[in-house]
């Protein structure tokens, strides 16, 4: 028995479906929190929300989310969503060594507000693991650019467009590229954490920035996924057991390409700034990129700018604040719910 034309079996999806099942019953087990996204309280207490997310299991979806897996270009991709069929599309796409489970705290919330809320696992990368570039036709050795836009655009035209589209950290460098060639998939385009600069995007991340020149890609990978594995971002545990159970899965050389990738960040402020749609450029005001390049980016691509009190990772530690100024760009773009 087959689940689609390409030949992913039956079994795999299932499979998949009970890998996710199997650890959320064994974190329920251990007393791990659930989703605890407020839905029933104004915007304005957006910020106390967010203060007050405790520690909680990262593996366990909100009521009601479907999981699906989506037949790719380069293999089947694991994939959520949540809200009503009809209801506008929203997709929330997570960036290198991440993956959907990174946004289920602002799932529920666009759900209620009337969204179609989407997520997926980037080929490679933690249950989207057997998709990559030798499934592609022909094969291919690397992750490249080619890649994921191309899976990117097949996500958008599998159902109602236009789509509102979120992209973090790699992943608005991703969305952006699909933007340039398939305008009118797009209601709007929110860039979470991504790379302000353009080539080595990597330089100018604090701290490390100038180690960055001198390292290869698979150097500065091993770096990223040492600082992951030993919670240099001192994570509350629940999260810090997902992230590294996540790497059980993730393909090592996945992690390699996207920052080799990153190091050469292609130029696409002119696009982005040529098209009409409305922009958020959403950061953490400990981001790994200064705030004042977040800042510069915004000002050049026409996009209006959020910064939270919080790091890399807002859709996580800010899912109300990000949440609420997504709503007001999709009000802006005359495509809302």
């Amino acid at each position: 028995m087959w689940a689609s034309r390409r030949g992913i079996p039956t079994r795999y999806v299932e499979g998949v479906a009970a890998f996710g099942d199997r650890i959320g019953a064994f974190r329920r087990r251990s007393g791990a929190s659930p989703v605890v996204a407020r839905t029933d309280v104004p915007a304005d207490d957006a910020h106390a929300l967010d203060e007050a997310i405790p520690d909680l299991d990262w593996r366990r979806l909100p009521p009601g989310t479907e999981r699906t897996i989506f037949d790719a270009p380069s293999g089947p991709l694991a994939r959520i969503a949540l809200g009503p069929a009809e209801g506008p599309r929203v997709l929330l796409v997570p960036g290198a060594t991440g993956s959907k489970e990174d946004f289920i705290l602002m799932l529920p919330l666009l759900a209620a507000a009337g969204y179609r809320a989407e997520s997926f696992d980037l080929a490679g990368q933690y249950e989207s693991f057997a998709a990559g570039p030798r499934r592609l036709d022909p094969p291919r050795e690397r992750y490249d650019e080619r890649l994921f836009v191309d899976d990117l655009r097949a996500v958008l035209a599998d159902g109602h467009s236009p789509v509102h589209v979120l992209g973090y950290s790699f992943a608005g460098t991703v969305a952006q590229l699909a933007l340039r060639e398939v305008p009118d998939r797009f209601a709007s385009l929110t860039l979470l954490s991504c790379p302000p600069v353009p080539g080595q995007a990597f330089r100018d991340v604090k701290v490390i920035g100038r180690l960055s020149t001198v390292t290869t890609a698979r150097q500065g990978a091993s770096l990223m996924l040492w600082g992951l594995r030993n919670n240099l971002n001192r994570v509350p545990p629940g999260r810090l057991g997902f992230v590294r159970e996540r790497f059980v899965l993730t393909r090592r050389e996945s992690v390699d390409d996207i920052i080799a990738l990153m190091m050469h960040t292609p130029d696409l402020r002119s696009v982005v700034t040529a098209s009409t749609i409305p922009k958020l450029v959403a950061v953490g005001e400990h981001d790994l990129w200064p705030t004042e390049l977040h800042a510069a980016h915004a000002t050049a691509i026409g996009a209006r700018l959020a910064v939270y009190p919080t790091g890399h990772s807002p859709c996580e530690t800010a899912p109300h604040q990000l949440v609420r100024d997504m709503l007001a760009l999709f009000e802006a773009s005359g495509l809302r719910a």
